[in-house]
């Protein structure tokens, strides 16, 4: 059996490298969402109503759900963050 290395997580389970960049920028999204909400000391009610989505998209975020979201919803939760 041969040992391969890789640079993330990501690369070594998805397929392509696309979807392995497609991972890597929703994971990176999703933390930062969460940093942002952990730093403004929101509750996920508040999150959710500043950020225009449910509480229960606030919970699967801040549990990591990854699968759960889409990029294009992502970056529109982070810039909806930037500015509230």
């Amino acid at each position: 059996m041969r040992k391969q290395i890789f640079a993330s997580v990501w690369d070594a389970i998805e397929t392509t490298a696309a979807e392995a960049e497609n991972m890597k920028l929703r994971a990176a999204l999703m933390q930062t969402i969460e940093q942002h909400i952990r730093s403004k000391g929101w509750s996920q009610t508040e999150a959710a109503h500043r950020l225009g989505v449910t509480q229960a998209r606030i919970s699967d975020l801040l549990r990591g759900r990854i699968h759960r979201f889409e990029l294009e919803s992502l970056v529109g939760m982070a810039t909806t963050a930037d500015s509230a």
